[in-house]
């Protein structure tokens, strides 16, 4: 057989595969002089006295007993290279599938921790913008606190703010004008000699409350201290305000 007449295929196989060949070859190498005997060919007989002619008849060669060897074999080669062909795109074909699907997890990570970190500076900004708006309203908070000062003018203007917060009525001129009468501005006068201090509970500080109207009047978020001028002023004009309308109805003892 030609090796024109072999497939390209045949010509493309494996090292393995080629060793195969070789033995089928081999075989059919040796299938093929066992054909090679003479057709006529006999047992010879006892040799003879006298030596006799030379046959002439052609030897014949038989090629029909190794050609449909030679085909089946050329047909296992064939086969068996078609299934090696398809094993091996079988296992490439797998190959890329866990590539495919290891690169398809490794995006998914990938997108997922992208999200996260997003996510993560989404929040941290927001804190951050949180924080800064807390920061510029409690500045500003301050910076619209007023400050008064430590005197009367102060105390009487700190403690008007706190009587409009509350809803208690009462001026700057009706209480400046009490003050002035029953303490003539003083933070810690006490009187230790009218009826109440008689009775154990003496008028004091700044518009001579005692001590148990100060408690039932007290504003709360003011001090607890009757002598704190602030504290002073806002329980006695919550009491004026319970009794009499205002503390600028109050133009004597109350």
């Amino acid at each position: 057989m030609s090796a024109s007449s072999i497939p390209r295929r045949i010509r493309c196989l494996n090292k393995t595969q080629k060793l195969s060949v070789a033995g089928v070859s081999a075989v059919a190498a040796a299938a093929l002089s066992l054909s090679l005997v003479p057709a006529h060919a006999e047992t010879p007989a006892k040799p003879q006295t006298e030596p006799q002619a030379a046959s002439a008849a052609p030897v014949v060669f038989s090629l029909a007993p190794s050609a449909p060897q030679a085909r089946t074999i050329q047909a296992s080669i064939i086969e068996q290279h078609s299934t090696a062909e398809k094993l091996v795109q079988a296992a490439d074909a797998a190959k890329a599938k866990l590539a495919a699907a290891a690169k398809a997890k490794a995006q998914a990570a990938a997108k997922a921790k992208a999200a996260a970190k997003a996510k993560a500076e989404a929040a941290a900004k927001a804190k951050a913008d949180a924080a800064k708006r807390s920061t510029q309203v409690t500045t500003r908070s301050v910076a619209r606190t007023p400050v008064y000062a430590n005197n009367l003018d102060g105390w009487i203007s700190e403690a008007l703010a706190i009587m409009k917060a509350k809803g208690i009525p009462g001026s700057y001129d009706g209480l400046h004008r009490n003050i002035m009468r029953e303490s003539t501005g003083n933070p810690n006068a006490i009187n230790g000699w009218d009826i109440n201090a008689q009775n154990g509970t003496p008028s004091c500080g700044l518009l001579q409350v005692i001590q148990p109207t100060f408690n039932a009047y007290h504003v709360p978020g003011t001090s607890m201290n009757i002598y704190d001028p602030v504290a002073n002023i806002t329980a006695a004009a919550n009491y004026a305000a319970d009794r009499y309308g205002s503390i600028d109805n109050v133009n004597s003892a109350y």
